[in-house]
């Protein structure tokens, strides 16, 4: 599908900024050949405009982007530390580093200026998720809102279970259609990060949501979004953020945890409860196996307590 020029507006500073064509033309080309989503490209965009201005006002930069220097990079690392929290940076040089790697291909540049450049380490937090129980409280018990038809009701669970029983991410929850459910299997086809699919199982408990929403609703059409909002349309997950934060308080559940909360959630208890972290890497859709290897640092509680009971020396 061709996509639209990217063009740069005033909302985050002047739209005319040095380099602006030249970065304009590696996202448009990053967003058609590369399948970068328009997050992602946006946050790029935004990256850039920021070294490109900081750069003018700081060494006289006037957009020649082939002309940057290992040098440039490494002091708009070092001045940035004073005033950016350190996940802030490595965003900003992973835009750099797309573009100067995208002029290397080619032929612009013979050497990437950020090849050996040194970012300063980010901490590893764990992330936050529901247990075992506050899952169960959330999805069995958390009454529904006394202005809620009962279609919305239904809906909402079908929301819930399908967040944690398939561990998915809220925007590919909103781009389920009708025709990504294999009701003979239990497996649903989920369109990822980078347009890459993947086909998940969601448990029962999720299929039967479903199909206590469509009791209500009528089965969608191939074609049509497996979830719709209140008012009729494709589903946004803004509404799932804002639907999520009063089932939580009605639970009494701490409502600053998130829809993605409830994916961290299902990676974290499959892995406690036996599944191997491979597959876990494949439900969650996890480019690699490494960003999946952070839940183990949650199931050490239960580790100790296999290593109890199943080790001869223990």
């Amino acid at each position: 599908m061709k996509r639209r020029p990217v063009q740069f507006n005033d909302q985050d500073g002047p739209k005319d900024w040095p380099g602006a064509p030249e970065a304009a033309d590696f996202l448009t080309r990053q967003l058609t050949a590369r399948s970068l989503a328009p997050r992602t490209c946006l946050t790029y965009g935004r990256a850039l405009k920021g070294f490109a201005l900081w750069l003018q006002a700081n060494a006289g930069w006037e957009g020649d982007w082939t002309a940057l220097t290992a040098r440039h990079l490494r002091d708009f690392v070092i001045e940035r530390q004073r005033t950016h929290q350190r996940t802030s940076i490595h965003n900003q040089v992973s835009a750099l580093r797309a573009l100067l790697t995208d002029l290397r291909e080619r032929g612009a540049l013979k050497a990437s200026p950020a090849a050996g450049l040194i970012l300063p380490k980010l901490a590893r937090n764990l992330p936050k998720f529901l247990t075992e129980l506050q899952a169960e409280t959330l999805l069995d018990q958390a009454p529904a809102p006394t202005s809620a038809s009962p279609q919305l009701q239904a809906r909402d669970q079908a929301i819930l279970e399908l967040l944690y029983g398939g561990g998915l991410r809220v925007a590919e929850l909103c781009g389920l259609r009708g025709q990504d459910v294999t009701w003979a299997t239990g497996l649903v086809r989920v369109l990822g990060k980078g347009n890459k699919e993947r086909v998940v199982p969601v448990g029962e408990k999720a299929l039967q949501a479903l199909r206590t929403y469509f009791s209500h609703r009528g089965e969608p059409a191939a074609e049509e979004p497996l979830l719709l909002a209140s008012r009729g349309g494709p589903l946004h997950p803004r509404a799932v953020q804002l639907m999520l934060k009063q089932k939580l308080r009605a639970a009494g559940l701490p409502e600053d945890l998130t829809p993605h909360k409830l994916r961290h959630a299902c990676a974290t208890h499959l892995l406690a409860n036996g599944a191997d972290l491979r597959l876990v890497q494949e439900q969650l859709g996890h480019a690699s196996l490494s960003t999946t290897q952070i839940y183990t640092h949650l199931t050490v509680a239960r580790l100790r307590e296999v290593h109890r009971k199943a080790h001869p020396r223990a």
